[in-house]
């Protein structure tokens, strides 16, 4: 089965692409010739995830899942959350985003967070919505150079260390995408 992934993040394709079978034959936007930038205009990850599914779905014709992913933090009241891609402002910046994050944290002693990814999947004209939570904390300084996005100051619940120092297994089994993907992968498994 062909599946195209909308997603311009090299790392989340790799990272995706690690955790379905072999029975799926897993298609890039560039795979596709899509080079148009998807506005992601929703308010909510689910709404986001919607949006560009559909767009590729009608644009192109493809059975198609996409993601959106926040990290909601506690203390913050779940900021920066739909808006953690961008959450220092443009150019969208990971290390920007990790220091504000960590400036806006610096006098909280709550730092309970959680990663929240929702994929929606476009199949055979019809949709389904898959979500995975992936709850820790945020760290008071980076650790670990793996990853990618907030990995580095993120420590999952029962686990002493950063997404940034574990393995793409390791990260996959337990992350939020991980979870959401698997239900997916699941999901596709058993469709008809």
């Amino acid at each position: 089965m062909k599946l195209v992934f909308a997603t311009n993040n090299l790392n989340k394709l790799k990272e995706v692409q690690e955790m379905l079978p072999s029975s799926i034959e897993l298609l890039s936007l560039k795979d596709i010739n899509c080079f148009d930038e998807i506005e992601e205009t929703e308010t909510t990850l689910e709404g986001n995830a919607h949006l560009k599914a559909d767009y590729i779905t009608k644009k192109f014709g493809f059975n198609c899942f996409a993601d959106d992913t926040g990290l909601e933090v506690e203390s913050l009241g779940g900021k920066p959350g739909v808006y953690s891609a961008r959450f220092a402002g443009e150019p969208s910046n990971s290390e920007n985003n990790m220091q504000k994050l960590l400036v806006d944290l610096e006098t909280k002693t709550n730092r309970k967070a959680q990663f929240r990814t929702a994929v929606s999947l476009n199949i055979n004209e019809k949709k389904f919505l898959f979500e995975g939570i992936c709850t820790g904390e945020i760290l008071r300084k980076k650790q670990g150079e793996k990853g990618f996005g907030y990995d580095p100051i993120f420590k999952p619940e029962g686990f002493n260390q950063s997404f940034a120092k574990m393995t793409s297994e390791e990260k996959n089994k337990i992350s939020h995408r991980g979870i959401a993907i698997e239900k997916l992968v699941k999901f596709l498994s058993n469709y008809k």
